[in-house]
């Protein structure tokens, strides 16, 4: 007979609970055996922020020398020049600023590592003109006095809406 026990009980089915937990661990299993080992510096890369920047400010870069961030790299740019990049938290990094004659455009910045590897990037270069005053929208006279003019119109308004309440309440008050 299915299902009964040698001392005529009957055998309980695993919980929901039991199985969902079974079926868990066994995706857990496949998935950490499954993923490969994750290395620091696997990649040889290089990034600029802001990214695009206006010609005059100052930019970051960010870069992997596979696995020799420990040694000092260098970025090259036409928009730029020559940077030395440092170790940083596992990184190689350097900070330039952007001439403000630049012409707009886009510049390769190339990395160049101490154990040969190389990679590449592209900065975008912006020069737009700043503007040297304000814009032309009148001459500003109903800008002056306006605060004070609207602060006593404010408290009129209050003191008027208060005067209606109290006398509106007096004359359905004395008709009663």
């Amino acid at each position: 007979m299915r299902g009964l026990r040698p001392a005529g009980g009957v055998e309980r089915a695993p919980s929901r609970f039991v199985r969902l937990l079974g079926a868990f661990a066994l995706i857990a299993v496949f998935v950490l055996l499954g993923a490969a080992p994750a290395r620091a510096g696997e990649n040889t890369f290089v990034e600029v922020t802001p990214n695009p920047a206006q010609a005059g400010t100052r930019v970051s870069i960010r870069a992997g020398c596979d696995n020799a961030n420990n040694r000092q790299a260098t970025a090259h740019s036409d928009a730029f020049g020559r940077v030395v990049l440092r170790p940083d938290n596992g990184f190689l990094s350097g900070q330039v600023t952007i001439p403000g004659s630049k012409n707009p455009g886009d510049y390769a910045v190339d990395l160049r590592c101490d154990n040969g590897k190389t990679a590449t990037t592209t900065l975008t270069v912006l020069n737009m003109q700043q503007p040297t005053k304000g814009p032309a929208t009148g001459g500003g006279g109903t800008a002056s006095g306006a605060g004070s003019v609207l602060l006593i119109g404010g408290v009129a308004a209050v003191a008027l809406a208060v005067a209606f309440g109290f006398f509106g309440n007096r004359r359905s008050g004395a008709g009663a």
